[in-house]
C-alpha cells in the first residue's frame, strides 16, 4: 500500500514547513502550508485558530473515530545550530531543520496516511488534526480543536510524536506547583525571627523522602523535584519568605489534584498549581490498538514527556518516526529513512483495524 510517491509527497510537504517559522502561538504561516497541500489533494478542510482539521470522505457519525493529530508548532532556535534552524537541509540520508523530529515528521507522515485512506470505505472514520501551541501546551491548540461545535466526537486518537515508531501506552502528567514559606523576620546577628529558607529546607527533605506507594507497571513511581528556590534580600536579615517550585510528574495511578492534596498535608508552604490540566493518560488493556501493535511486533512502552495527549479526555497513544533525544537540539533532523518507515507504520496500524 505504502508508495514512493508518497514518501516524496511527505519529504516535500516537510521541507516547506521546515522552511517557514512557526513557534508556538505564530504557526499562521505553516497552517497555509497544510491548507494549500489538503486543497491540492482535494480534501476539504476545516481551521480554528492556527489548527487544520479534516474527515475522511465518507464520514459517518454512527461508526468510531480514530483522531490522527500531531502539532506544526516549535520551540525557538538555540544557539548552537550550524546548520540554517528554517530550511530544508539534506545530507548524508538527513533532512535537517528545525521540527524535523519534533514532530514535523510525524505530521507529515500522519496526513499522508490520512490522504491514502480519505476515500477509502472504512469500518471507521479517520479525522485528521493538525496542531498548534503543543510546545507550550497552549489553549489555542488541540484544546481549542477539541471545544469547536463542528469537530467530531473522537473514540480515541493517535499522537505523532517521535518514539522510534514504539508505541507509548501510557504517559505521565506534569504539574508544577509554586509554594510559599512564611517565617518571621529578625536580625541575623540575634537569635531573632523564624527562618523561612529552614522551614522551606524541612519541607524539600519530606519532599524528597516521600514515596508515593501505588508504581505503575508502565511509568514508574510519581516523581516531584524541586527545580527553583528563592528567598532573602541582604545578608543581615532573617529572611521571611521563600519561594520555591515542584516539578511533579504523575503517572496513572493518580490525578493531580490527588498528587497535590497529598503534598499539602506534610509541608509548611502554601502550595498553589500553575494547572491542573495535564493530567496523566493510559490507553486501556484489551483496547484494538494493542491488538494491532501486538499482531505487527511493535514494542510499547510509557513515556515520561509531555504531548497533547494529557489534553485528550479520550483514550489515546503516541508513536511516531524519529527519536525523542533529538527533539529541541541543536541541528534537529529525522533520518529520510525514517519518514517511510513512519508512513508504513501509521499505514499498518489502520489496515490491522480493518
Amino acid at each position: 500500500m505504502y508508495t514512493e510517491q508518497q514518501f516524496l509527497d511527505a519529504q516535500n510537504l516537510l521541507a516547506q514547513l521546515l522552511a517557514c517559522p512557526s513557534l508556538s502561538r505564530e504557526e499562521q504561516g505553516t497552517a497555509a502550508i497544510i491548507q494549500d497541500f489538503l486543497r491540492d489533494k482535494h480534501i476539504p478542510f476545516h481551521t480554528i485558530g492556527h489548527n487544520v482539521w479534516a474527515t475522511n470522505k465518507h464520514f459517518d457519525s454512527s461508526k468510531p473515530s480514530i483522531l490522527l493529530n500531531s502539532h506544526h508548532d516549535t520551540v525557538k532556535p538555540n544557539a548552537s545550530w550550524t546548520h540554517e534552524p528554517y530550511a530544508a537541509t539534506i545530507q548524508d540520508g538527513k533532512l535537517f531543520g528545525l521540527g524535523s523530529n519534533d514532530a514535523g515528521a510525524s505530521l507529515v507522515c500522519l496526513i499522508s496516511v490520512f490522504c491514502a485512506f480519505f476515500d477509502r470505505e472504512l469500518p471507521f472514520n479517520v479525522v485528521l488534526a493538525a496542531t498548534a501551541e503543543e510546545e507550550i501546551s497552549g489553549a489555542g491548540g488541540i484544546e481549542l480543536v477539541l471545544k469547536s461545535a463542528d469537530f467530531p466526537a473522537i473514540s480515541w486518537a493517535i499522537v505523532g510524536e517521535p518514539t522510534d515508531c514504539q508505541l507509548a501506552i501510557a504517559e505521565k502528567g506534569l504539574m508544577v506547583i509554586d509554594a510559599e514559606v512564611k517565617g518571621v523576620a529578625g536580625h541575623a546577628a540575634r537569635n531573632e525571627g523564624v527562618n523561612a529558607i529552614y522551614l522551606a529546607l524541612e519541607d524539600i527533605s519530606k519532599i524528597k523522602a516521600f514515596e508515593f506507594p501505588e508504581v505503575s507497571p508502565v511509568l514508574g513511581p510519581v516523581k516531584c523535584t524541586v527545580t527553583v528556590m528563592n528567598a532573602g534580600k541582604q545578608h543581615n536579615v532573617v529572611p521571611d519568605v521563600c519561594h520555591y517550585t515542584i516539578d511533579c510528574r504523575v503517572n496513572e495511578c493518580y490525578s493531580l489534584e490527588q498528587v497535590l492534596e497529598t503534598l499539602r498535608g506534610f509541608v509548611h508552604a502554601e502550595l498553589t498549581p500553575r494547572s491542573i490540566r495535564l493530567q496523566s493518560s493510559k490507553i486501556p488493556d484489551g483496547h484494538p490498538v494493542l491488538k494491532a501493535a501486538a499482531a505487527l511486533g511493535i514494542p510499547t512502552f510509557g513515556s515520561p514527556t509531555l504531548s497533547d495527549q494529557a489534553l485528550m479526555p479520550f483514550p489515546s497513544v503516541k508513536i511516531g518516526p524519529g527519536h525523542s533525544g533529538r527533539s529541541h537540539t541543536a541541528d534537529e533532523f529525522i533520518y529520510l529513512d525514517e519518514l517511510k518507515q513512519g508512513i508504513e507504520t501509521y499505514q499498518h496500524i489502520l489496515s490491522q483495524l480493518i
